[in-house]
């Protein structure tokens, strides 16, 4: 799916971004996280090897994603769809890359350099919901 170019725009800019995915008892579990697409079709998210995110899309790769202006935190998009791709490739690059978007500088690494970043691509299936104005 091609994303709407009001979407895309969000995507550019440090977006607040929220992710459900599916804990194993099929309860949701929601991670506020940074988000970007590379494509305008797929989103983008990075996270951390052994993190419960990941090991719930491992089992179950359907995701809730909402996406806020953060100039107009009222305004969103809610989206559905799937994680279809998981890579360790060029994932250091994509969080330092983030962080260059949402808190201008270098990456902080607070859970210390040695840990596995692992980048999610997620296919749009849905938008649930859209900003009307």
């Amino acid at each position: 799916m091609t994303l709407p170019g009001d979407l895309v725009a969000l995507l550019h800019k440090a977006s607040p971004c929220f992710l459900a995915t599916i804990d194993p008892d099929g309860s949701p579990q929601l991670t506020q996280t940074w988000v970007d697409t590379v494509d305008g079709e797929h989103l983008l998210v990075n996270t951390v090897r052994g993190f419960r995110k990941l090991r719930n899309i491992e089992r179950d790769p359907r995701v809730a994603v909402t996406i806020a202006d953060p100039d107009r935190p009222g305004r969103y998009f809610g989206l559905k769809g799937r994680v279809v791709a998981t890579t360790t490739a060029g994932a250091a690059d994509t969080i330092e890359a983030l962080a260059r978007k949402y808190i201008s500088g270098p990456y902080p690494w607070p859970g210390g350099r040695d840990q596995v970043r692992v980048n999610l691509t997620i296919a749009v299936e849905r938008i649930v919901h859209a900003p009307q104005w």
